[in-house]
This record gives C-alpha cells, sequence and structure tokens, in this order.
C-alpha cells in the first residue's frame, strides 16, 4: 500500500513535469496560431482588391494579445512579409537579380517589427491602445514612414466611405479598440460597416472631362527619346479630345526627359485642340533628377509636381549626395501636396506614394477637388502591387468623396 503523502509528492512531481499537461504547450500553440493568422490577414487584406482592405483590422489584436514580446515580433513580421510578399519578383524584375529585392523587403519589414515589438505592451488596457497608436504613427510619417506600406488605417475608406476625417478619426477608434478586451465590440462594428459597405460599394467616378489612359510599352517607356512612341501617344490624346475629354492624364515617364524640344513638340501637337495633358517626366540636372508631372498645353507647358516619395534605393538614393556625387530622384517628404490645374484644385501621387500614408492625409488637409494617382508599373508584371496601388488609392478617394483619374503604364 503507498503512502497517501508519497501519492500526493508523485502526483506534484508529475503535475510540474513538462508534457501534455504543461501550459508552455499551449502557449506555443498559441503563439505559432496568430503567426498564422497575422500572415493570413496580410495575404488576404492586402491581395490587390479594395473590399479586403478591412481585414487588415485584425492585426492590431493579433498583436496586442500576443503572449510574448518575441511572439509580437512575430505576428508584426508575419502580417508585413505576407502583405509585401510580391515586393521581391517586382525588385527581381527592376534588376534583374533576387539579392536586391530580398535585401529591401527584409529591410523593410525589420524597421516594422522593431517599432512594434519596442512599443509592444505586456500589461493590457488602454496604455497598450496608445502604444499601438504610437507605432501606426511613426510607421506612417517619415522616416520610418517611408517604408510605412500595409497600414490597416487605409480600411477607412471601405469602413466609412464619404465620412472623410471622422471616417479617419473612427476607423483609428476601432483599431485602437481592437488592442483592449473590447475587440469583439470592434470587430462586430466594423464588420457591420463593412457588410453595408460592401453591399453598396461604387468605385470612385473620374471627374466630368477628365480622362486616364493606361498604356502597355513596359520598360521602354521614357527610356530614351522616342518622337515614335510620343506621336503614338499625342495620337491617343487626340483621340480622347475627340470623344470628349479636356484634361488627359498619362502614365509617369509618358513624356519621358524633359527637354525644350519635347515641350515644343507637346504644344505643337496640341494646337487648337482646347485639350490639357497631364503627364509624368524626369527632369534632369547636376545635382539629379525630379520625378515630376508636367501641364502641357497649346499655350504652355509648366512643371505641376514633383514626387514628394520616390521608390527608395532604385530611385530616391540620398547617400549619393552625401558622398559629393549626383543622380538620385529628389524627395521633397511634405512639398506640394495640392496643385492648380485646368480650375480644379489636384491632389497627385505618383506610383510608391499611392501605397504610403502621409502623403495622401497631407493633400487632403488642404481640401483637393481630385484625386490624380499615375505611375510606371511595367516592373510589377506578375505581382499583385498594381492592383494594390489601384485599391489602396481608390479606398483613400472613396473615404474623402473624391473623383479620381488613375493612369498606369504596364
Amino acid at each position: 500500500m503507498i503512502p497517501a503523502t508519497s501519492a500526493r509528492s508523485r502526483h506534484r512531481a508529475f503535475s510540474a513535469s513538462p508534457g501534455r499537461c504543461s501550459p508552455s504547450v499551449p502557449s506555443a500553440w498559441r503563439g505559432v496560431a496568430m503567426v498564422v493568422a497575422a500572415a493570413a490577414a496580410g495575404a488576404t487584406a492586402w491581395c490587390g482588391h479594395a473590399l479586403a482592405l478591412p481585414l487588415a483590422c485584425a492585426f492590431p489584436t493579433l498583436w496586442a494579445f500576443a503572449p510574448s514580446r518575441v511572439i509580437s515580433a512575430g505576428v508584426s513580421a508575419a502580417y508585413f512579409l505576407a502583405a509585401s510578399r510580391a515586393l521581391p519578383q517586382g525588385v527581381v524584375n527592376f534588376y534583374g537579380t533576387d539579392g536586391v529585392g530580398i535585401a529591401l523587403w527584409i529591410g523593410a519589414a525589420a524597421i516594422f517589427v522593431l517599432v512594434h515589438a519596442v512599443l509592444w505592451q505586456s500589461r493590457p488596457g488602454w496604455e497598450r491602445a496608445l502604444c499601438f497608436g504610437v507605432a501606426a504613427l511613426l510607421m506612417s510619417v517619415p522616416p520610418f514612414g517611408i517604408v510605412g506600406w500595409a497600414q490597416p488605417i487605409t480600411a477607412a475608406g471601405i469602413l466609412f466611405p464619404g465620412w472623410g476625417w471622422w471616417g479617419l478619426g473612427a476607423t483609428t477608434a476601432i483599431l485602437l479598440t481592437m488592442t483592449t478586451g473590447k475587440w469583439p465590440i470592434a470587430a462586430i462594428v466594423a464588420a457591420g460597416f463593412w457588410t453595408w459597405s460592401a453591399a453598396h460599394w461604387i468605385g470612385p467616378a473620374q471627374p466630368g472631362g477628365w480622362t486616364g489612359l493606361d498604356t502597355k510599352l513596359g520598360s521602354a517607356l521614357g527610356r530614351a527619346p522616342d518622337f515614335d512612341q510620343s506621336r503614338a501617344l499625342l495620337q491617343r490624346v487626340r483621340e480622347a479630345g475627340a470623344a470628349g475629354a479636356r484634361v488627359v492624364v498619362l502614365p509617369e515617364s509618358a513624356a519621358g526627359l524633359w527637354t525644350p524640344t519635347m515641350s515644343g513638340f507637346w504644344m505643337d501637337g496640341l494646337r487648337e485642340t482646347g485639350i490639357t495633358v497631364i503627364a509624368g517626366a524626369a527632369i534632369v540636372d547636376r545635382a539629379g533628377y525630379d520625378n515630376a508631372i508636367m501641364e502641357i498645353s497649346a499655350g504652355r507647358t509648366r512643371r505641376l509636381y514633383g514626387e514628394r516619395m520616390p521608390v527608395p534605393v532604385s530611385m530616391w538614393q540620398p547617400w549619393l549626395a552625401w558622398t559629393g556625387q549626383g543622380g538620385g530622384a529628389r524627395a521633397t517628404f511634405f512639398g506640394n501636396p495640392v496643385v492648380e490645374s485646368a480650375g480644379r484644385r489636384v491632389a497627385p501621387l505618383i506610383c510608391y506614394e499611392q501605397l504610403l500614408v502621409w502623403p495622401v492625409l497631407q493633400s487632403m488637409l488642404t481640401s483637393p477637388d481630385v484625386l490624380v494617382a499615375i505611375g510606371n508599373d511595367w516592373w510589377t508584371a506578375g505581382t499583385n502591387v498594381l492592383a494594390i496601388q489601384r485599391a489602396s488609392t481608390e479606398a483613400w478617394a472613396r473615404l474623402f468623396g473624391l473623383p479620381l483619374v488613375l493612369s498606369f503604364n504596364t
């Protein structure tokens, strides 16, 4: 017969030993499940369909309720890497090598993970919500916001179309509440608005008399002076004018390297048409170049806009200036958020800016009449980057109730 005290001792020893009853095993599986769920949220929210964007609202909850800082870092990495999974292939298309693409992908993810891991709070409550808000803000504005892709706040345009700044505030409240114990209430509210929006969804319309032309010229667009290419574009512009367009928007780089010869070509070609062309061009000088938008009509040409945030590394290369070299694209960060064209206040976004938060919100602060988004996206072939750009831009346009003109080259 075994003494009762001995039996109790053996029971305690068994209970304390690692195994099926150990709390560490369920905790480990919980962490794995949260990382997998974060990857699924990132991949589906940023699949290129605007109506899928609210799925990104799951990320704050997964981040907040991670059982440890290490797991929160894993959740952040899984979400960001899944959301931006197309980047390596896009860079391969651009550079012809995958090493640069993977380095950019991992580097951008490391910044996102660092910010969210440092600000993660183990104690529940509104302090944790505040920390998430600080992390989201840091990833939305420079310097960290330079690679601040896949921000859940973009879902505001789907949840609250037409609400403007009130919709942005409501979405912020939902995201912060998703980090607290009341997250099921926030999720139900978000799901309700999401369902209503999906049932009544109407994409943003073009303003009357404006049209955007897409091209399929690949990497040839804007790479070298090509008057055959320019003549073909001019013919398409004239055809659009004959169909009633008074303002025609062309993609990034459509006007190529901007020179007096190119300026004269376009002004002569638009003579007696009454058409205004808005087209991307590169203005080159000794220090580098300006990735710009030109406004062209029969009577004049002028620089309308300079890109605030060119693509890091491939275009924006600030280290060249630090070493006394030139050649990179200039970044103005907070310059020219709204420009005047054809009697309208225009919020312009060039390519990479459509993936970020601060350029569009800075433009919205000055109450534009129309949102114009252009890009030279030949390098996105085989990826969903262009679809994500379109979805993000559509969401912002719907949030603020703005007409939208899109023009892309593929």
